[in-house]
């Protein structure tokens, strides 16, 4: 395939995808995923939007100091503040750094959001694009709600920044309005008409809002355009953004009619989506495409045959092209510390010596109780004893007595700012009493907003994984907690939420292409 039709990825988990309700992440979170993302050989790392608070800015910077292998952008408006702060993050990738400016060029945007007219939008924008150009060639430029502009008003501003020095032009459905028909010629109608466009590499940014953000992405391949910005697991505002995950295997399996290829190392996709998971405390939908759990399952009793007589009959992709391994089984309480260590590199995780430690404790206490050790079981111990929040609040030791005779009473004793604090509490039920006493100690106002218990596996002996979603001044959070004893479980994801709610109390609303 010729260089032309490489497809490069533009990973936004990290800006646009942490804008999803409940999925901010710190800084080490962050990370822990940017290492992921290097591994799957994205083309770009969009780490975040500096401006917009120090943990952004902090984020974008450490990525930038340790990624070594992927560009990484930060994003900003088209004003002198935010471009200078973008490069101050990004400025230690180098020449990967990439400094990603935009302004809204809709009609709707300029009137009622910038008070701005078409001359004073174009030189805004050129304006930006020269700034950053002064700090690196390495600059992309947006037109927020492209997909609503008028095109000759688009054109113009395109190839306005393509001479003022972008590299990259990006056209984001911002709202997730367009259907790929439209697209398609939108991204036409600039190949054609933009007289430099041949100097920037065309890219898309689309949202889900209809549920064709990944068509329309591949409708604009189709087009000319030459880069995607897509999030792991679709996931970002409102209904999400272009699955990566869904992109880059479309581009696989129908290479026939599709002739585009990727660097993605597609071997990496489910331990990302695991990860990210993890993180976030945002489930995969059991349907979703790709990563589900459903995605390789086969109930219906013709499919099943076929599928054992022969796998193409009814799979158009293996699950191992995307790291999926299906013998699940693969610890006991037998196993030592090198086949956990194994296991766990396999599932993603890069942990230190001290942190795989901690995991392995944990691994041996729950192995002496259950009989079989999964790997979702292996998930919730790292996100457990490793992926949380800072802990201001520390469960220590708690009793819950119910039933149907006596009134459910919940005694929790926890460690707050290492003083240790013990109350009694009666609710409606045992959780519900678990739930009072974690607030009187924690002094806590947060709403509960939802609440759940999954088995994380089959059997009795299954772990229960609790989740909760907290909403406290504005401002949601996802808690998770996971435990043989189903109330311990719930106890702990009440504490993870407030734990996030308390250390992402400063945070800043970003905006959204």
């Amino acid at each position: 395939m010729s260089t032309d039709n490489r497809i490069r990825i533009f990973d936004t988990t990290l800006r646009d995808g942490e804008q999803a309700p409940s999925a901010s992440m710190n800084v080490d979170e962050k990370l822990r995923i940017a290492h992921q993302l290097e591994k799957l050989k994205v083309d770009v790392i969009e780490a975040g939007f500096p401006i917009a608070s120090d943990g952004d800015f902090e984020a974008t910077r450490k990525i930038a100091q340790t990624i070594k292998h992927c560009e990484i952008a930060g994003l900003c408006r088209a004003n002198a503040k935010d471009i200078d702060r973008v490069w101050e993050a990004v400025k230690y990738a180098g020449e990967r750094g990439r400094i990603h400016t935009f302004i809204a060029t809709s009609d709707v945007h300029m009137k009622y959001k910038l008070q701005m007219d078409e001359e004073q939008v174009v030189a805004k924008a050129v304006e930006a694009v020269k700034r950053a150009r002064g700090y690196t060639a390495n600059v992309e430029f947006s037109a927020e709600d492209a997909v609503r502009t008028r095109l000759p008003f688009l054109a113009r501003v395109v190839e306005a920044v393509i001479e003022a020095g972008a590299a990259i032009v990006n056209i984001p459905d911002t709202v997730g309005y367009t259907i790929p028909s439209e697209y398609f010629n939108i991204i036409r109608y600039l190949k054609e008409k933009v007289a430099n466009i041949d100097q920037a590499i065309l890219s898309v940014h689309c949202h889900n809002d209809l549920g064709l953000a990944v068509a329309n992405s591949l409708a604009a391949i189709e087009a000319g355009a030459r880069q995607v910005e897509c999030t792991i697991n679709g996931i970002g505002e409102r209904a999400g953004n272009c699955s990566l995950e869904e992109v880059v295997m479309s581009l696989n399996v129908r290479n026939d009619i599709l002739p585009y290829r990727t660097n993605i190392e597609t071997t990496h996709i489910y331990a990302t989506s695991r990860l990210l998971s993890t993180i976030t405390g945002i489930m995969v939908q059991p349907n979703k495409a790709i990563v589900g759990a459903n995605a390789f399952a086969h109930e219906a009793g013709i499919h099943q045959h076929g599928v054992m007589m022969e796998k193409s009959t009814y799979e158009i992709m293996t699950p191992e092209s995307i790291g999926l391994n299906q013998n699940k089984l693969v610890l006991g309480k037998h196993s030592g510390r090198h086949a956990f260590k194994q296991r766990i590199d396999s599932l993603g995780y890069d942990l230190s010596a001290e942190d795989m430690e901690k995991a392995f404790v944990r691994f041996k206490a729950l192995a002496d109780k259950k009989k079989q050790i999964f790997d979702e079981d292996l998930d919730a111990i790292i996100a457990d004893e490793i992926i949380r929040a800072p802990e201001k609040y520390k469960l220590v030791q708690m009793n819950v007595s119910s039933g149907s005779f006596a009134a459910p009473t919940a005694t929790v004793e926890m460690e707050i700012d290492d003083k240790l604090k013990k109350v009694a509490v009666i609710g409606e039920g045992p959780v519900d009493a678990t739930f009072k006493a974690i607030r009187k100690l924690a002094k806590s106002k947060a709403r509960l907003l939802q609440f759940s218990i999954d088995a994380i596996t089959g059997g009795t002996d299954a772990q229960g994984e609790a989740t909760v979603r907290l909403e406290e001044d504005g401002r949601e959070v996802i808690g998770q907690g996971a435990h043989p004893d189903i109330i311990v479980a719930s106890a702990k994801a009440f504490i993870n939420a407030i734990n996030r709610l308390y250390s992402r109390h400063n945070g800043t609303k970003k905006p959204s292409l």
